[in-house]
């Protein structure tokens, strides 16, 4: 049974006050681990426990941190512990600050609604913040690997007063056996997501490729009670996350970082830019056009692509 302490954090349901974007879509990681009975066989693997009362994990995801201009997967309270869990195609290595600065906001929001003042001379009890990204891009990466806050401080890692700590994990075919057998939903969104890849890997155009893995998964018995009633859903989602993947891995170069970004507005038509060649544009458009399907505006758009918004309102013009 959850314990006492675990109950407090959860009184009073905090985070339903904090503003919401309603209009953000589930990625295919999310949409599969919405179902706390798989959430919780999800933390299970992770942590070596045995949970079985789904109604003992609490779900505290916060749909789009707006400020931050960043979508978390998914978060949770359970035995005291507060979880951000997300999934990502590519290492980041501001992943803990990420993490470091959505926990801030959790947290505020968690005294802000509590009964004690943060000057006080009570301790304020807080749930234990635990962090973990599930990686299944196509570049080669150990089984796991461990980012931290410190290593982006000037002093290094260990230096400085703060600290985050990022657990990232390989979920491709072949890593991390023993933790995606026991749990079947991880392992069968790592074979999806992996014979996707492949694939992509073999020439197949991106679309073709999901066709071709959700065919074989249903085949196989891998998602299988999913595939079968919302295989368009699901098309859609992959779809649009691969998209993506291409698009932000073939946009966004070293020279970013050196203030070489190139303009956006030299007079071309419908919303083409400088430095976006053609491919480029029609892979924006076909994202954007997407997007619009969904009922997402052209700020939320721009917000989730990293594209600037008059780039993103001259295309949806043109569409």
């Amino acid at each position: 049974m959850i314990g006492k302490k675990a109950q407090w954090y959860m009184r009073g349901s905090w985070w339903r006050r904090l503003r919401l974007n309603r209009k953000y879509k589930d990625h295919l990681f999310r949409f599969l681990f919405r179902d706390k009975k798989d959430l919780l066989d999800l933390y299970n693997a992770l942590n070596g426990t045995d949970y079985t009362q789904s109604d003992e994990l609490e779900i505290v995801t916060m749909e789009d941190v707006i400020f931050l201009k960043m979508k978390n997967d998914l978060s949770f309270i359970i035995a005291g512990k507060l979880n951000l869990y997300e999934h990502q195609s590519s290492v980041n290595s501001n992943m803990p600050l990420r993490g470091f600065l959505y926990f801030a906001q959790q947290y505020e929001g968690l005294v802000s609604a509590g009964t004690r003042s943060i000057y006080g001379k009570k301790r304020i009890e807080l749930p234990t913040p635990e962090y973990v990204v599930f990686y299944n891009g196509m570049d080669i990466l150990e089984d796991q690997m461990e980012l931290y806050l410190s290593d982006s401080y000037a002093g290094g890692r260990g230096s400085g007063c703060l600290e985050c700590r990022c657990r990232v994990l390989n979920i491709n075919r072949g890593h991390n056996g023993e933790l995606v057998e026991k749990c079947r939903r991880l392992w069968e969104y790592s074979e999806c997501v992996s014979e996707v890849n492949e694939w992509i890997q073999k020439g197949k155009a991106r679309e073709e490729a999901i066709q071709l893995a959700i065919d074989y998964c249903i085949e196989k018995d891998i998602l299988r009670d999913i595939l079968v009633k919302q295989r368009a859903e699901v098309l859609h989602m992959l779809l649009t996350e691969f998209d993506e993947k291409k698009f932000k891995k073939t946009i966004y170069t070293d020279g970013y970082e050196d203030g070489e970004r190139a303009g956006y507005d030299k007079g071309y038509s419908k919303g083409e830019q400088a430095g976006y060649g053609k491919g480029e544009q029609d892979m924006l458009r076909r994202l954007i056009r997407n997007k619009q399907q969904l009922g997402k505006d052209a700020a939320a758009i721009a917000q989730e692509l990293g594209v600037e918004p008059d780039v993103i309102e001259k295309i949806w013009e043109s569409l």
